[in-house]
């Protein structure tokens, strides 16, 4: 029986990972924020118990984000793509937000968690969806240090949702005039930053949990580690094929409708879970 869960899990994985995969690349967007939700209801089907089921989806998912963002980052470095005087400022801060989401995130019951994810997902989604591509709030990034509670509130919000940042930090970057190229290799290196501090939190909140499914460490489900990551990486490219025949908007506006129907479904289930 241990053998044909773990079989059935790791084809759920790969599933996960596509379309994971494909749906990050067409809409412009780090996995994580279309895994998480995409991982919980494999869970589900899995029959895992709801109150680790979001646990899992978050931990797996900044385990992930570690090799995608690193390979990322490295890409849009050689192209000169990452703002190095802005990592450097906000990376500590970036790093104490992670750390004190992933507390929060590993204590908390797995409705609240479902629940934080789906109104947050929906607030992303209004952003996406409303036309504000080319806003801008200060004509660049602030450099004083009472904005570093940007970086922090962004680490333990992405920590607490399984996200590498970008859904957060590439809008917040362009709403302060930083350049598209360099808001997206940027928030690719802070995604490093949010993945390791949050899986090895949640390896050590997850330790020892008997209600754990076939493969896990802590709240990492290695098996889906292993299968989503490269499957990611290999689906991403048929999305982006696809998104080269959209206009900019009205992938915004799609990811918008997709990210509301997710928020939706998890606001619904945490409420009558």
């Amino acid at each position: 029986m241990f053998t044909q869960d773990l079989a059935v899990l790791a084809i759920a994985m790969l599933a996960t990972g596509a379309v994971g995969g494909v749906l990050a690349g067409l809409l412009g967007v780090g996995g994580g924020i279309v895994v998480v939700p995409v991982l919980e209801w494999v869970l589900e089907l899995n029959g895992v118990s709801p109150d680790i089921r979001m646990h899992i989806a978050v931990a797996t998912s900044l385990a992930v984000i570690i090799p995608t963002s690193l390979s990322s980052a490295r890409a849009h470095n050689k192209r000169g793509a990452v703002d190095m005087r802005l990592a450097k400022q906000w990376t500590p801060f970036i790093l104490i937000g992670a750390v004190f989401g992933t507390i929060v995130a590993s204590r908390v019951g797995g409705a609240v968690l479902t629940a934080f994810f789906g109104g947050m997902s929906l607030l992303v989604a209004i952003k996406m969806a409303l036309p504000l591509d080319n806003r801008k709030l200060v004509s660049e990034v602030p450099r004083s240090f009472a904005t570093n509670a940007i970086p922090m509130t962004i680490g333990a919000i992405s920590s607490m949702m399984g996200i590498g940042g970008g859904s957060l930090t590439v809008p917040a970057l362009t709403l302060m005039n930083e350049p598209i190229h360099k808001a997206v290799g940027t928030s690719a290196l802070f995604g490093l930053m949010i993945g390791i501090p949050g899986t090895l939190g949640f390896i050590f909140a997850g330790w020892g949990n008997e209600s754990l499914p076939p493969g896990c460490l802590g709240f990492v489900n290695l098996v889906g580690m292993s299968f989503i990551a490269p499957t990611t990486v290999l689906a991403a490219p048929l999305g982006a094929k696809f998104a080269h025949n959209l206009s900019r908007r009205k992938l915004s506006l799609l990811f918008g409708l997709f990210l509301s129907l997710v928020a939706i479904r998890m606001i619904a289930q945490s409420i009558n879970g």
